[in-house]
């Protein structure tokens, strides 16, 4: 008994170890088009669409009533402008890069309804400045 006790706690640490996270295969965000985005802001208004180019890129025009949050302010802690978690959070940069950057990181932060939709060189909408 004694030689078997080493074996089976061998075994049920290897089976935990490779137990899959549900928490981390669940935490991710959604990719739509541009197309989808624009219909989806013609339909819907309880999304918050957030520019993560840099403030002088966002300056220089930016889709109408997104806010600016850029991607590199994007970090471990609590955003001040997006409070709620579970809101639709729709994110673009320029070309889309910096967009899916940070796409991921709020999902890391907790935020669960994050579509990720490209960048502004795709837009063919109203840009406003």
């Amino acid at each position: 008994m004694k030689k078997l006790l080493p074996l089976i706690f061998v075994l049920i640490m290897i089976t935990a170890c490779s137990a899959p996270n549900k928490k981390t295969e669940e935490m991710s965000y959604r990719r739509i088009s541009m197309e989808e985005a624009a219909e989806m802001m013609q339909s819907d208004s309880t999304f918050i669409i957030v520019d993560v180019r840099r403030s002088d890129e966002f300056a220089e025009g930016h889709i109408p009533n997104a806010i600016n949050i850029p991607n590199e302010n994007i970090g471990e802690e609590e955003i001040p402008d997006l409070p709620d978690k579970n809101r639709i959070i729709m994110v673009y940069c320029r070309s889309g890069n910096r967009s899916k950057q940070a796409s991921e990181k709020l999902v890391k932060l907790g935020y669960t309804n994050v579509i990720e939709f490209g960048g502004i060189m795709d837009w063919s909408g109203e840009i406003e400045k």
